[in-house]
């Protein structure tokens, strides 16, 4: 295992800040301040987003239904302050590509400790293009445990980072199209000893009302506000969620679970029984979100697995959803998200 330096020494004193592309090598790993899991999480979470699964909204139920001590936490809660976490290592990030293989393989809850450490698994500097500087993409492998060293995510995302030197030949070339491809098992993340007795008086679309294909246009927008609120909350350190002048778009760039956060409550509109996110197969990100963009989700039910009583009951449902993000006046809109996941759904 190889650890990271944290800053560089000058003429001038220490300058604390992440690595340049050339400063990474497969097998660097790193670490960041554990974090818990507190009501203050949740309260920020609905508030960016109102979104409407129920569980981690009702604690009643979530303590019936889950037959824990304590309440459910949203899994964007846990997925978000994970990756956050991850971001020593991205900090002079310029976009994020993709994420690839995510699976909740704990359900978190408000209490839960959680401790993220990241390793970089790939490196492939991109193609040369006249009046740009060099540019790499790194490949990092992140694993998150609780306060118990149970396993709760494992996943892959894939940032590019600028080179120090703008003309940098580093040489790197990994194949990165595999990587986070392993066949993800949508039952692996399915939780376990959970009753839906308490749910039988939810009213809406249940997984016995889809069937594979059911496309769904949610015509409510959403316009991006308070940006950094969740990007410090979650630890999240890249310059260009906080900083205009480091962002190639002259204005702060939305950390990517920002939208995705806002896709998914705008999924819990028309699918209101769903009982939890499960795991995300692939998202990549299509396009740069700013703040006060306008963003709008269209997405399709491709595949129905039931789940039988024994393990709870109603489906799990993979779900591609389309997010855009409408700017400019006149306005125009922009392909942002391509997400692909699986929920559970009574």
């Amino acid at each position: 295992m190889t650890t990271a330096p944290a800053s560089e020494g000058t003429d001038d004193g220490t300058v604390v800040g992440g690595p340049w592309f050339e400063d990474l090598s497969r097998g660097l790993c790193f670490d960041a301040p554990a974090i818990t899991v507190t009501e203050g999480h949740a309260a920020l979470h609905a508030g960016l987003f109102g979104d409407r699964l129920r569980l981690p909204l009702d604690h009643h139920t979530s303590l019936a239904v889950t037959g824990h001590d304590r309440p459910l936490a949203h899994p964007l809660v846990a997925i978000n302050i994970a990756i956050g976490q991850s971001t020593w290592a991205t900090q002079r990030v310029k976009a994020n590509l993709f994420y690839r293989g995510l699976a909740l393989r704990r359900q978190v809850h408000v209490g839960d400790t959680l401790y993220t450490r990241s390793r970089v698994v790939a490196l492939r500097q991109n193609r040369a293009q006249s009046g740009r500087a060099a540019t790499g993409i790194a490949v990092l492998e992140m694993v998150t445990t609780d306060q118990q060293g149970a396993t709760v995510l494992k996943f892959w995302r894939c940032p590019m980072i600028p080179c120090r030197d703008p003309q940098a030949s580093t040489g790197h070339a990994d194949d990165l199209d595999a990587i986070g491809k392993e066949g993800l098992t949508p039952e692996a993340a399915l939780p376990q000893g959970w009753s839906l007795a308490p749910t039988a008086g939810w009213l809406g679309l249940r997984a016995a009302d889809l069937r594979p294909g059911q496309r769904f246009s949610v015509e409510a927008r959403d316009t991006i506000t308070s940006a950094p609120e969740l990007v410090r909350s979650t630890l999240n350190m890249a310059m260009a969620h906080t900083d205009a002048r480091l962002s190639y778009l002259g204005e702060r760039l939305v950390y990517g679970g920002h939208a995705i956060s806002m896709a998914f409550a705008q999924v819990t509109r028309a699918l209101p029984n769903l009982l939890t996110l499960t795991a995300w197969e692939s998202c990549d990100h299509l396009a740069p979100v700013a703040e006060n963009d306008r963003l709008q989700t269209a997405f399709t039910v491709t595949d129905v697995l039931p789940v039988g009583p024994a393990s709870g009951g109603g489906a799990m449902l993979r779900i591609a959803a389309e997010t855009s993000a409408a700017r400019g006046d006149p306005e125009q809109r922009t392909p942002v998200l391509d997400w692909k996941f699986w929920a559970w759904s009574l």
